[in-house]
């Protein structure tokens, strides 16, 4: 039996019924077995009235229908054919077999649930059924008596004597009944009570949402322990994630020592390693996300509810729109069961539950309208994690259509925790230079709504974001230290509570961020392990020191967890201040809560960041007095950052003998001299003081580096640090030209506001080497400045200026004397030429847009163009105008049709990009003048016209991805004329004697 003829015979059942009470059958038993419409013909008299009474009550029967029939089609799907029938044949006979007169009616005052207990007493209960058939019985019965009843109250009194009347103001009955029950709520398995209330109790619930979760930490005052909350929706940085297998992430873990150039700073055109998490979350509606401490995971959890709750998705996740975010914060569940979907809202929506209509967050979760935004796997203690995973897994299962988002730390959830569910996995990546500068704009944008209660005035804002951002590019270690939000707000707040300052050593900033990770966030935000555990921050830091030594003192940068956990419950023997602890229990939890360790493979563990391992083990170092340990060491690359880092942690005593044991190596070993010095060199920028014997011999070290002379010097001078600006020439004029573009290179590679001084010192410099070191060097410090106080004051005639980043082309138009200029980055722009000097070159590697030639009118002394990328090109016509132009690149991918190619007299050398089968060279068979053509296609072909070209006397043409063999082939072909025929990458024939050509010479590359 389908739902559908299932809810007519219901429907019917219950019209039927009515009617014979409204027309009185109650008086002739015999009249309860007929249908409606004979008994509308015995009970109405004339055949037009009794046709009304029928189609009246057919009307009703619909109405009915259409409340039953999708209520069915969900029920029926969990029942067996036999199952189906007992039911409604269940139903039907008790409707028949029960006393359902006026008189009954009015006995239980026209209240259907009284109507039914009186006639649950009556009438026998149906026999047979199985358990799931008697629920599914009681709950029609019980909707089909509130129909009945509903509809028996709204029908007029019959009266047979004034039937034509009746009818007459009854010709609307059946349309009036329905409306009757239109307005009776939805029941279902998961509406018990109906759903009239859902949609009133969604907006209410909604906007609680969107304003308890919109609000963020981003700042505290330096004195404070209580946080000042901004709007999430104002702070919100879009991150990166990739596709997670588990597998240990190297990128992770350090970066480069040296700053990178501007260009890092800006968006590629192809986006990194990962993709915006907002199209990752798009490909999956059930998606584990995983990062470490900090990479912003709930957060972006917050960010997906506020925005649903407020329907204000874009872009990839557009389709979102009109999802209900459900947000469980796990560690609110520590201790106790974990939710029911009933209980799911009483993190965020407490003071709504009570109103809640019974059964709705089961409704949006079976309807597959809800967000299930789950928080903070790794915040529960490692025996709760599975009844997690269980939970999950019958939720996944109950509500097959559900999108959920559930986030963990690596260590507490591998990649594969829920693959059995389909659950994808994916891995919040550390911000990229770009994603950095977006963070501190943002959050200096969301800190506005602050106002007094920040340490300075809001107008002041723009400086203090511009000075950190400067910061961030000049210092290195600023930037590897702010991969994650956490850290990346970290240095902002140290930042505006500083008064624009950070500290110049390293040392403050990692023991503030060692501080952050491993005890206060947690502490913060009431993580039951931080809350409850034994462990002091000093306590834990202690462990962390002890590992960390040991994997640096065998040379390791990981260790097997039993092993890990064998040294970690030695340590806290000998820790008599506090109660006996199982070393393996403990080092689960410094691994999930701390912030520092990982699982890099199953049974493995290491530091999260290399940094963070030497910056303890040199603590390490310095508590136990191994500096003879150290000096030992010193001259080995991997332990040069333990050793700068332990002369900041040293006593005074230590340091000296740190420090002379490695000046004495130095000058006792040769062969590690230089590397020595270097790393005593470096120390400076980690010590508070030293007596001035010592300050002496370091300068003499220093000195007897200098100048750089080898391309190799820059990069590990450079590591030395600001310190070593004030011992390089502050000119060139002492220098050899070498050794001067060393040091400019040095100079550069440190970066800030001291290097940009000394750098100034270069521009008197006319050595060719020296000003194209000078001009590469831009690409390291603030465009505007380098222009104005470097760039402008050189003489650029002849020197090819390369763009590497956009914000370098709204200066580039004060060098007066720029003739070349290469344009290194995405140039969409490419009218605004017309605002340059007249250029005798212009290259511009990746043009987007239109490209119209229009603007190399005011170049008419142009002699090298390259032109490549992704346009299309107009105005071809102005190249024949470049009477001076010698070469030519022009890539034509974009472009549709080209049927002529002007260019001047001079033109010997013309490379043509981009081509393809239709692309006509017939045009190229005029210009004779050509001394060398290339031809570029993009996938091998045959362009039209290649005979013409290979005609042409003299030439040496080069093609490059042509099927050859195919053109060999060719009705059309005639052997080239050309002098020389390059062939590179080309689809060739079988027999290479085909390519034996009289008067040509053809090489194959």
């Amino acid at each position: 039996m389908s739902a559908e003829v299932a809810a007519l015979r219901l429907g019917t059942t219950v019209a039927s019924t009515a009617a014979r009470i409204w027309l009185g059958g109650r008086r002739r038993e015999q009249e309860r077995q007929l249908s409606i419409e004979e008994l509308a013909r015995v009970r109405v008299p004339g055949v037009k009235f009794s046709r009304s009474v029928k189609r009246q009550f057919e009307q009703i029967a619909d109405a009915v229908f259409d409340r039953l029939e999708p209520f069915l089609e969900h029920e029926f799907r969990a029942l067996e054919e036999s199952g189906r029938v007992a039911v409604i044949d269940a139903v039907c006979d008790t409707f028949a077999a029960a006393d359902l007169s006026d008189e009954a009616l009015l006995a239980a005052d026209a209240q259907p649930a009284e109507l039914i207990r009186r006639i649950t007493r009556a009438v026998r209960a149906p026999v047979g059924l199985g358990e799931a058939e008697s629920s599914l019985y009681e709950r029609l019965f019980t909707e089909c008596v509130e129909y009945y009843v509903r509809i028996v109250r709204g029908l007029p009194v019959f009266e047979e004597r004034a039937a034509a009347e009746l009818l007459v103001r009854t010709s609307t009955l059946g349309g009036e009944v329905a409306r009757i029950l239109e307005r009776l709520p939805d029941r279902s398995l998961f509406a018990p009570d109906g759903t009239d209330q859902d949609t009133a109790f969604r907006r209410r619930y909604l906007e609680l949402v969107s304003e308890s979760l919109d609000e963020v930490e981003l700042f505290r005052r330096a004195s404070d322990r209580a946080a000042a909350q901004v709007r999430l929706s104002v702070a919100y940085v879009s991150l990166r994630a990739t596709g997670d297998d588990g597998t240990w992430r190297r990128t992770a873990r350090s970066l480069p020592r040296l700053r990178a150039d501007m260009s890092d700073w800006e968006e590629a055109g192809g986006e990194g390693s990962g993709m915006r998490v907002e199209a990752a979350l798009r490909g999956s509606s059930r998606v584990l996300l995983r990062g470490e401490a900090g990479s912003g995971k709930t957060t972006l959890l917050r960010w997906l509810a506020v925005t649903a709750a407020r329907g204000a998705f874009s872009g990839e996740l557009t389709d979102w729109n009109g999802l209900t975010p459900v947000f469980v914060k796990l560690r609110e569940y520590s201790g106790r069961a974990l939710p029911a979907p009933e209980a799911m809202l009483d993190g965020v929506a407490a003071p709504l539950t009570g109103i809640m209509p019974r059964g709705w967050v089961e409704r949006q979760l079976d309807s597959g309208r809800a967000l299930l935004l789950i928080d903070g796997v790794d915040e529960l203690l490692d025996r709760e994690r599975r009844a997690v995973r269980d939970w999950l897994r019958r939720l996944l299962s109950t509500y097959a259509d559900v999108r959920v988002v559930v986030t963990s730390r690596p260590a507490a959830a591998g990649a594969d925790w829920l693959r059995r569910e389909e659950v994808a996995a994916l891995h919040l990546d550390r911000m990229t230079p770009p994603d950095l500068a977006a963070f501190v704009r943002q959050w200096h944008q969301a800190v506005r709504e602050l106002g007094d209660e920040l340490p300075c005035a809001v107008d002041e804002l723009p400086q203090y974001e511009q000075s950190l951002l400067t910061s961030l590019k000049d210092r290195a270690h600023l930037q590897s230290l702010a991969g994650t939000p956490l850290l990346a707000a970290m240095l902002c707040a140290m930042h505006l509570n500083r008064g624009r300052q950070l500290p110049r050593d390293r040392m403050e900033l990692y023991r503030s961020a060692l501080h952050t990770l491993v005890h206060d966030r947690d502490a913060d935000r009431n993580v039951p392990s931080a809350v409850d555990g034994a462990l002091s921050l000093g306590d834990k830091l202690i462990l962390l020191r002890d590992l960390a030594w040991r994997l640096s003192d065998n040379n390791r940068s990981e260790i097997a967890l039993e092993q890990a956990a064998v040294h970690v419950a030695a340590r806290l023997r000998a820790m008599r201040h506090l109660e006996p602890l199982d070393g393996e229990e403990v080092l689960r939890q410094l691994r999930d809560r701390a912030g520092l360790l990982r699982s890099p493979a199953q049974g493995r563990l290491d530091f999260v960041h290399r940094t963070f391992q030497e910056y303890l083990a040199a603590e390490e170092a310095a508590e136990e007095d191994r500096m003879g340990n150290l000096v030992g060491r010193a001259h080995l690359d991997q332990w040069r950052e333990t050793v700068v880092m332990a002369a900041g942690h040293a006593n005074t005593r230590q340091r000296e003998e740190l420090l002379g044991g490695i000046l004495d190596r130095a000058e006792g070993e040769p062969r590690y001299g230089r590397v020595l010095r270097l790393v005593a060199a470096s120390c400076q920028e980690t010590l508070p003081s030293v007596s001035e014997g010592m300050a002496g011999r370091l300068e003499e070290a220093i000195s007897r580096l200098l100048p750089a002379r080898r391309e190799t010097d820059p990069p590990v001078l450079a590591a030395v640090g600001p310190s070593l600006l004030r011992s390089l020439s502050r000119s060139g004029a002492e220098l050899t030209e070498k050794a001067a573009v060393q040091t400019v290179r040095t100079a550069a590679l440190i970066g800030g506001v001291e290097a940009l001084d000394l750098l100034e010192g270069y521009t008197r410099d006319e050595r060719e080497e020296v000003i194209s070191a000078l001009i590469d060097a831009w690409a390291y410090f603030d465009a505007d400045s380098y222009v104005d106080r470097v760039l402008s004051r050189l003489a650029l005639s002849g020197e090819p200026v390369v763009l590497t980043h956009s914000a370098q082309w709204p200066t580039v138009t004060r060098l007066s004397s720029l003739t070349d200029l290469a344009i290194d980055y995405p140039f969409a722009d490419f009218a605004a030429v017309t605002e340059l000097p007249p250029l005798a070159g212009l290259r511009a590697d990746e043009l987007r847009g239109e490209v119209d030639l229009l603007a190399l009118r005011s170049h008419p002394v142009l002699n090298v163009l390259s032109l490549l990328g992704d346009f299309s090109v107009s105005n071809l016509q102005v190249l024949g105008e470049l009477a001076e132009l010698k070469l030519l690149y022009l890539d034509l991918s974009g472009t549709q049709q080209v049927d002529s190619l002007p260019v001047g007299p001079e033109l010997s050398y013309l490379a043509l990009l981009g081509l393809g089968a239709a692309t006509d060279l017939a045009f190229l068979g005029d210009c004779s003048q050509l001394e060398i053509l290339q031809l570029y296609a993009d996938e091998p072909c045959i362009p039209k016209g290649l005979d013409a070209v290979a005609a042409i006397p003299g030439l040496r043409l080069g093609l490059n991805n042509i099927d050859v063999r195919a053109w060999l082939a060719s009705p059309a072909f005639t052997p080239p004329k050309v002098r020389r025929l390059f062939l590179t990458g080309c689809v060739m024939p079988d027999d290479p004697d085909t390519l034996d050509f009289p008067g040509t010479e053809v090489v194959i590359g």
